[in-house]
């Protein structure tokens, strides 16, 4: 099994210690009322460092019966148009009712797969969660989220509806909703490149192929996968896979599931780790993180833009230097905000309408590790802020779930 070497240091660092195998819900504990509704006064909601963001709530991994939280999710009810946190655990995945967002009700969790893991992964698709983990033989769950709509006395123990076991171990689940399809990345096949499953029957996932890119370095760590619209008219309609690969960033042209073509490959100077990147809205600029340059080179946190408005000539276009020295991890876009989680120094949000003049500014964050901003895998592994409410979820590896807002939306 390929593990990144992200998963072997947050492994190594965070879990070895508090692994097990205990998968039982612990309801000794689940009636602590969450922190909640501390607003951002003078820099601080509650002991929260914080700029223009808001503590709506929070809920504690003992209250979850984990001991690491890891990738976040949403899932909005169609129905109902109630919200809902899909969190990666240890031990399993966390399902949360966040309708009334001061007072979340954890409804419950659905166990491992296998064994327990520091890393887990979720995507949502026609109201099914899709979640894969670097836990060996854990394959790809599938989970009906309509069963959260009618839950009494929670929390709950929750069982898969579907399983896929085209592979044992994933790094990351990626979901292209326009196409249907689900691409497992950092498996044990295709040398790490995507894995390709038809979920268009969510309770039915079909083997559909995978990619092995002919760049540098097959092993995708992470991956947008989009129906292009973007300004090179060669490929619109096209789907588009773009691979954070380790060592550089791999374009390729995924539409054809059964002759998958390597578009172009792109790298950066002082590579670390190429690690996880998102398009902009009009998908002419490319944000990348790099989840290890700041430890082995020491600047700031970075953000490398690169300009995809040709998809076979990508070319660098900018650095964004953070305020504090943290490594980053995942970041989204919504419009012109790039929110980052970027471990030890929380969630940033930082203004790119002026990213064709380079001039991004950071304009509000909420640290949720207070502890300090360094280096360091502790603190804010991911982030959701794509609810029609706007509130913006948030999983930190050593505090659990919180749920935070603007308070100017």
């Amino acid at each position: 099994m390929k593990l990144s070497y992200s998963s072997i240091s947050i492994y190594l660092i965070l879990c070895l210690s508090s692994c097990d195998s205990d998968h039982s819900l612990n309801n000794d504990i689940v009636n602590i009322s969450p922190t909640t509704n501390a607003p951002c006064v003078n820099g601080f909601a509650g002991i929260y460092p914080c700029h223009n963001f808001d503590l709506i709530s929070h809920i504690s991994l003992s209250q979850m019966n984990a001991n690491m939280a890891s990738d976040i999710w949403g899932w909005t009810d169609p129905t109902t148009n109630s919200e809902y946190a899909l969190i990666g655990l240890d031990n399993g995945t966390a399902f949360i009712d966040i309708s009334n967002p001061s007072s979340p009700v954890y409804l419950g969790k659905l166990n491992t797969a296998s064994v327990n893991s520091p890393l887990r992964d979720i995507k949502v698709y026609q109201n099914h969660a899709f979640i894969v983990s670097e836990a060996p033989n854990h394959g790809m769950q599938v989970f009906d989220l309509t069963k959260l709509r009618d839950i009494i006395n929670p929390p709950q123990l929750f069982i898969e509806d579907a399983h896929y076991n085209g592979f044992g171990n994933a790094h990351n689940i990626i979901i292209n909703e326009n196409s249907g399809y689900a691409y497992a990345v950092g498996t044990e096949t295709f040398q790490g490149g995507p894995h390709f499953i038809n979920i268009q029957n969510p309770t039915n996932p079909i083997a559909a192929g995978g990619f092995i890119s002919n760049g540098n370095d097959p092993y995708s760590h992470d991956a947008q996968i989009v129906t292009y619209n973007g300004p090179d008219s060669d490929y619109t309609g096209r789907e588009i896979l773009i691979g954070s690969n380790q060592i550089e960033v791999v374009i390729a042209d995924i539409t054809d599931k059964s002759n998958p073509v390597t578009i172009s490959t792109i790298n950066y100077s002082n590579v670390g780790y190429t690690h996880q990147g998102w398009f902009t809205k009009d998908m002419k600029y490319f944000l990348l993180g790099d989840e290890l340059d700041e430890q082995t080179i020491g600047f700031n946190t970075r953000t490398i833009i690169f300009d995809f408005q040709d998809l076979d000539n990508p070319v660098f276009h900018t650095n964004y230097m953070g305020v504090t020295s943290a490594t980053d991890h995942n970041g989204y876009i919504v419009d012109d905000i790039y929110y980052l989680a970027n471990y030890r120094a929380g969630i940033r949000a930082i203004d790119i309408s002026n990213i064709e003049d380079s001039n991004l500014i950071e304009i509000g964050y909420f640290d949720t590790f207070p502890s300090n901003n360094n280096v360091g895998f502790d603190g804010a592994w991911s982030i959701y802020p794509y609810f029609q409410s706007k509130n913006i979820i948030v999983s930190d590896i050593n505090s659990g779930f919180f749920l935070i807002n603007n308070p100017s939306n």
